[in-house]
């Protein structure tokens, strides 16, 4: 099972601050344990909002909104991409992760091709997809 574990932003996150080097040492050393158990597949601080961008589709044609966005507590200020067993095992791993008072991080179930068989009787989808991920993971060791 793979899991996406969004970390939410705050005030800090959005005016730019980077953690300090108490922090960044703490998280490094909970990442190599992420790793080295196998856990992590990815994972990355993000830029503040103000540094990004919203494109929303409607009928007459795509719009763009540039940040910084007003709701704090609805924007994601990093994430990892974790394999796990269960659902259970991500979160006892993440109630290990060395945050403070007052960080919010969500924990979400990606979908694996399987789920969609139902819509794929052919499985030319499914193989689509895996030449998808073989062809990313690729562009990702460039």
């Amino acid at each position: 099972m793979r899991f996406m574990v969004l970390v939410k932003a705050n005030r800090d996150s959005e005016a730019g601050a980077i953690p300090d080097q108490k922090m960044l040492s703490e998280m490094g050393r909970y990442n190599q344990e992420l790793l080295n158990a196998g856990i992590m597949l990815a994972g990355e601080g993000l830029q503040p909002s103000s540094k990004g961008a919203r494109v929303k589709f409607t009928a007459s044609g795509p719009t763009v909104s540039n940040g910084p966005f007003p709701e704090t507590s609805q924007l994601v200020a990093g994430y990892w991409l974790w394999q796990v067993k269960s659902k259970d095992e991500a979160i006892e791993w993440l109630k290990r992760a060395p945050f403070g008072a007052d960080t919010e991080v969500e924990l979400r179930q990606l979908h694996e091709a399987e789920d969609f068989a139902s819509s794929d009787p052919t499985g030319e989808l499914q193989a689509q997809e895996e030449r998808q991920r073989k062809q990313a993971a690729a562009n990702a060791r460039r």
